[in-house]
C-alpha cells in the first residue's frame, strides 16, 4: 500500500527527474475527493487527448466537461515534453477496469488481459493525459515521449515501484484503446532503463514563468491596426487548429484573423454574437498570446 504523494513532494518527484513543469491554477488542491477515497495508489496510467493544441487541452484537462467535470488527471503532457499539473487527489481519468489488473500492478507481474469493469481506478492511480488526437497517424514527438518516460520513472521512483506499475488506458478498462501511437511495452522498457540510472535533477538554470499578452481592448482589433501582437495571434490560433488563413498569419487585422478568432471563440463554446471574431478578455486569456 503506497500513501498517494503530497502536491509538493510530486512537484520535486517531477522537477528532480529534470522536467519542466508547469502548475496550473490551483492545481493543489483540485480534485474529485469529495465523491470516493484517494488511495491507496498502486501505479501510473498514461491516457490521449483526443485534442491538439495545449491551451484548449489543459484547460479541458483541468475543467472537464459537464458530464465528467474536472480535473481529468493530474498532469497534462505537451508536445514539447512541458508537464502541466492540474490536480491532485482523485480524478476522473481511470474509471472503472479489471481488477485482476489491478492485482498484477500491485504484485508487478504480468498484464491480464482487461474483460471486466469492476473496479474504481480513479482511487489507485495517477494520471497523464498526453496531448495527441489517438488517430494513429497524430506524430508522438520524442520530447513528449521522453516526458512520458520520465514523468512515470519520477513516480515509480518516489513509491519505490519498477516500471510494471505503468501501464495505459487500454491495458486498463475494456474497449480503450489509449495511448494510441506506441506500445506500452516499449514504454515500459524505457522507464525501467531510466530507473536503472540516477535522475537527470533538475535544470540548473529553470525557465522563467511564461508571459502573456494582456487584452488590448476589442477597440485595437479594427482594420487598419499593425500589430506583431496580432501575428502572434494569429500563429496561436493555427496552434490551435483554428487558423483560417490561405497566406500568413500576418500583423494587419483582416478578414482571416477575425474568421480565425471566431473559430477559437466556437471552441470555447460561444456561438451567435459572441462568436463575432472580435476578441474579448475571456478568450483572449485563455488563448494565451505570447509577449511580443
Amino acid at each position: 500500500m503506497a500513501t498517494p504523494l503530497t502536491a509538493s513532494r510530486l512537484l520535486k518527484a517531477l522537477r528532480d527527474e529534470g522536467l519542466d513543469v508547469v502548475e496550473v491554477r490551483s492545481w493543489r488542491t483540485h480534485n474529485r475527493n469529495h465523491k470516493g477515497p484517494w488511495g491507496p495508489v498502486h501505479g501510473v496510467m498514461i491516457h490521449h487527448t483526443v485534442t491538439k493544441g495545449t491551451a484548449s487541452s489543459v484547460d479541458i484537462c483541468y475543467d472537464g466537461y459537464s458530464s465528467l467535470p474536472g480535473p481529468l488527471c493530474h498532469g497534462v503532457i505537451a508536445k514539447d515534453g512541458t508537464v502541466h499539473l492540474v490536480g491532485n487527489g482523485r480524478a476522473n481519468h481511470a474509471g472503472l477496469g479489471d481488477d485482476d489488473v489491478l492485482r498484477a500492478v500491485i504484485n508487478e507481474t504480468g498484464l491480464p488481459p482487461d474483460n471486466e469493469s469492476n473496479t474504481d481506478g480513479n482511487r489507485h492511480f495517477y494520471g497523464f493525459e498526453c496531448i495527441n488526437l489517438g488517430d494513429g497517424r497524430d506524430p508522438w514527438p520524442a520530447a513528449q515521449l521522453e516526458a512520458i518516460e520520465k514523468a512515470s520513472a519520477a513516480i515509480c521512483r518516489a513509491h519505490g515501484w519498477t516500471e510494471k506499475s505503468v501501464i495505459g488506458h487500454l491495458e486498463w478498462q475494456p474497449g480503450k484503446i489509449d495511448p494510441k501511437g506506441f506500445t506500452m511495452g516499449s514504454m515500459r522498457t524505457r522507464i525501467g532503463k531510466r530507473l536503472d540510472a540516477a535522475p537527470d535533477g533538475p535544470s540548473d538554470t529553470p525557465k522563467p514563468p511564461a508571459k502573456y499578452e494582456p487584452f488590448p481592448g476589442a477597440a485595437f482589433f479594427r482594420a487598419g491596426r499593425e500589430s506583431a501582437i496580432i501575428t502572434a495571434m494569429g500563429k496561436r490560433l493555427v496552434a490551435e487548429g483554428c487558423g483560417r488563413y490561405e497566406v500568413g498569419p500576418g500583423p494587419e487585422w483582416s478578414e482571416a484573423d477575425r474568421k480565425s478568432y471566431a473559430a477559437w471563440q466556437r471552441k470555447l463554446g460561444y456561438a451567435g454574437d459572441d462568436a463575432d471574431g472580435i476578441p474579448g478578455k475571456t478568450s483572449w486569456d485563455r488563448l494565451r498570446v505570447p509577449n511580443v
